[in-house]
């Protein structure tokens, strides 16, 4: 009895995972062919490499979708929040390709506007690589900081998702 009602249970959890969320089948995802979930980003993509963006791939974009934003961030640095790439108004794409401009780029806490790659003090940091699925375009001006993004994005969200990736200065 007991095993039937185990097996009742995992085939009740895996139908919900399937069970449509805000009318689509499956959540939006980001990944990394560069780096696992959680895993460590390569030296490539950080202050001590190349300093370039990381190839993403997102799957499961909303059909309805009419543009993608994206911020990297690192909540761990010393100083809050360090952001490393603020872009939007990206074309609907299940691909952002290494070394990249994939739309308007904002303003990062570099004071520049692009990509800037994994450079902690200290320590190992996270790094959240945050992907949006909007219902719009955004009418942001040239340099936007994450914080215009987050505001101009409000009511536009149709999903999200998140790539986390860990690094630490190799000392180099």
């Amino acid at each position: 009895m007991r095993k039937i009602l185990i097996n009742a249970f995992f085939t009740l959890f895996l139908f919900l995972l399937t069970f449509p969320v805000n009318g689509q089948e499956v959540p939006m995802r980001i990944i990394s062919s560069a780096f696992p979930i959680n895993g460590i980003i390569p030296e490539k993509y950080t202050c001590e490499g190349q300093d370039i963006n990381p190839p993403l791939s997102i799957e499961h974009i909303p059909g309805n979708a009419k543009s993608l934003a994206l911020i990297v961030d690192d909540p761990d640095a010393p100083m809050g929040t360090w952001v490393h790439w603020v872009a939007y108004n990206i074309p609907i794409t299940s691909r952002i390709e290494e070394n990249s401009v994939p739309g308007e780029q904002g303003r990062n806490s570099f004071g520049r506007q692009n990509y800037g790659g994994p450079c902690p003090p200290s320590g190992t940091h996270r790094y959240f690589f945050k992907i949006y699925a909007l219902d719009s375009s955004l009418n942001l001006k040239p340099g936007a900081t994450k914080n215009d993004l987050e505001d101009a994005m409000k009511g536009h969200i149709l999903d999200r998702s998140e790539l986390m990736g860990l690094y630490k200065k190799t000392g180099r």
